[in-house]
């Protein structure tokens, strides 16, 4: 059957690229600085910043689904998952400010300050983040069309991602002239502010086109059914999960291996700018995708990352700055191709799932939330759980069994979960998907 004409004209395309840029001016200060932040400038224990992050994260998977409900009885002018950047961006950016502020409380103010500001954005991240993925599949019909805006997105995010883990240190530096602290709050407030303005202009631009109304109600079981019989968004479901369970693991130790093992802070923004090679991986989407199919091409992108992460790891072992910054650009590249193809293989988990009677991209992607917050809030628990138990203690010089730790948790767990990644995504059934979508045209 032949292609539906293409809907989307290039500024729409564009403006739907950069909602995912605004998210991950904050997003990328969460995932890589974070955890950083709270034991080296706010002043918690690693045990304390661990029990956090594991407790929003946990409460991350209850709003993602809400917020997946939500989109799915939404029913405005403006579509089902579009009004969601107009509402709710403001108090996005709002707590993002607010979770760098560091109030002049004693221990068990900041703590609980802590808790309510990371709660805070983590339920408003996920509600200005999963309308991304939810609204892809209503953009059109085009199955190349939604590969391109799929690459658009990753592009816009990914190269915001680089610009905050290249730029944030050094932003940080300049506002604060050595109060840690106010450079931390100024930069995310230039964050934040860039980030608003792009997430309404994503309001604005974009236009939702191709929704039922016939399923506006459907209840819970025959959702349910769905997702049971839905293979492919089930083993995507686990895909997302292991590559922010890995990225988590990976970023938030990468800024401790410079600053204790290298004793070199000022190297992580040269570490960081060869993630920049992500973008090429997103580049090549287009042409891979098309010749090989998704699920070649992200295999061969967690080849790459595998890759490189082992050419890491062996810079680590030897103590070779050049294998490092070599391994970390193979691996970016990969990650770029991993990535770039989520939400679109997500988008076509949506469209399956419309081919068996349930049209539910709330829920179906909230799996790309629920991906990131367990991913992330496991992350950073290792992470911040393995350091406490080899006696990290901030700003001093680390023993031995912390030393491993950091190595551990910065080269040789994330080379292990790339393999385990490989294993889960060759379950990966996209015949069916092919199958049913074709059916559905004739």
């Amino acid at each position: 059957m032949q292609q539906a004409p293409w809907q989307t004209k290039w500024p729409e395309r564009i403006s739907y690229g950069m909602s995912d840029a605004a998210d991950n001016l904050v997003f990328q200060m969460m995932t890589t600085y974070l955890l950083f932040f709270y034991t080296d400038v706010y002043g918690l224990s690693a045990s304390s910043a661990a029990i956090l992050f594991i407790v929003a994260r946990l409460a991350d998977v209850v709003e993602s689904l809400i917020i997946g409900l939500m989109i799915d009885r939404t029913h405005s002018k403006w579509g089902k998952s579009r009004p969601f950047f107009l509402w709710y961006a403001l108090p996005y950016v709002a707590f993002a400010v607010l979770t760098f502020v560091t109030p002049p409380f004693g221990a068990t103010g900041k703590l609980v300050w802590a808790y309510v500001t990371y709660l805070g954005l983590g339920f408003f991240y996920t509600a200005v983040n999963l309308p991304i993925t939810s609204i892809l599949p209503t953009l059109s019909q085009n199955t190349k069309e939604l590969t391109l805006l799929g690459v658009v997105r990753q592009f816009g995010g990914s190269a915001v991602q680089i610009i905050v883990a290249v730029f944030t240190l050094p932003l940080v530096a300049y506002f604060g002239q050595g109060n840690q602290q106010k450079g931390f709050l100024l930069t995310i407030a230039v964050f934040g502010g860039i980030s608003l303005i792009l997430i309404w202009n994503t309001f604005f631009q974009v236009k939702e086109r191709f929704t039922n109304p016939e399923h506006a109600h459907q209840s819970w079981s025959a959702v349910w059914q769905m997702l049971k019989q839905n293979q492919p968004w089930l083993v995507m479901s686990v895909v997302i999960l292991l590559y922010w369970l890995t990225t988590a693991i990976k970023n938030q130790t990468t800024i401790y291996y410079f600053k204790y093992l290298q004793n070199d802070e000022g190297l992580v923004p040269w570490a960081n700018a060869f993630t920049f090679a992500s973008l090429i991986g997103v580049v090549l989407i287009i042409h891979s995708a098309g010749r090989w199919g998704k699920k070649r091409t992200m295999l061969g992108g967690m080849g790459l990352g595998l890759i490189g992460q082992a050419i890491l790891a062996l810079g680590t072992t030897l103590n070779v700055l050049p294998l490092i910054f070599t391994g970390t650009l193979v691996n970016a590249i990969g990650n770029g191709l991993i990535i770039g193809l989520v939400s679109i293989m997500i988008a076509d988990t949506i469209r399956y799932g419309a081919t068996l009677g349930i049209q539910a991209e709330g829920i179906l992607a909230s799996t790309d939330d629920f991906g990131v917050n367990v991913g992330l809030g496991l992350g950073g628990l290792i992470t911040a759980g393995l350091f406490h138990l080899s006696g990290y203690a901030a700003n001093q010089t680390q023993n031995l069994a912390t030393q491993h730790m950091i190595v551990l948790n910065y080269a040789w767990l994330p080379l292990l979960l790339y393999l385990v990644m490989i294993l889960v995504l060759l379950l990966y059934d996209d015949h069916r998907i092919q199958a049913a979508l074709t059916k559905e045209r004739e």
